[in-house]
């Protein structure tokens, strides 16, 4: 399955597992840095599609991508938005992430914080804006770990 299957694919398989919830919605869908975007409009069930700490995304993500390795796709990465929750939770990550940073900045004491990959990410890449701070991750699976260290001069 070529890149444009692959993405095709995913939007269909989206869209034929949100039917199964009774919503009949328009799926956006893009191609970025080798992942599929599909982003879902705001409906009547965007909890129940988020779900709680947005597991149930993930999990959509999770059988959308699986599947797609199932069939040989070009792509496989796929990253699942419902009424842009993801980015509004970027934007929130990052500005605690700021606020983490400032502290560490302002003490010299490290910061730790307990995040899932998703959020990790964000902050390291927030930390990346800041020469004089560098970040790394500790732990193994949902017990791991982001540490914000002011870099020693």
């Amino acid at each position: 399955m070529n890149q444009e299957e692959s993405i095709k694919f995913a939007e269909k398989y989206l869209a034929d597992l949100l039917s199964f919830f009774g919503v009949n919605a328009d799926i956006i869908s893009s191609y970025r840095d080798e992942v599929i975007e599909l982003s879902v409009p705001s409906s009547d069930i965007n909890s129940l599609l988020i779900g709680r700490n947005a597991e149930t995304l993930r999990s959509i993500q999770f059988l959308i991508s699986t599947t797609l390795r199932n069939r040989d796709a070009e792509i496989t990465r796929v990253n699942v938005d419902v009424a842009d929750y993801k980015k509004q939770r970027a934007d929130k990550v990052a500005k605690q992430a700021r606020e983490w940073i400032q502290e560490v900045l302002r003490t010299g004491d490290s910061y730790v914080a307990k995040l899932n990959a998703a959020d990790r990410r964000i902050v390291h890449q927030v930390a990346g804006e800041y020469p004089n701070v560098s970040t790394f991750s500790e732990g193994e699976g949902r017990d791991r770990s982001i540490i914000i260290a002011q870099q020693s001069s």
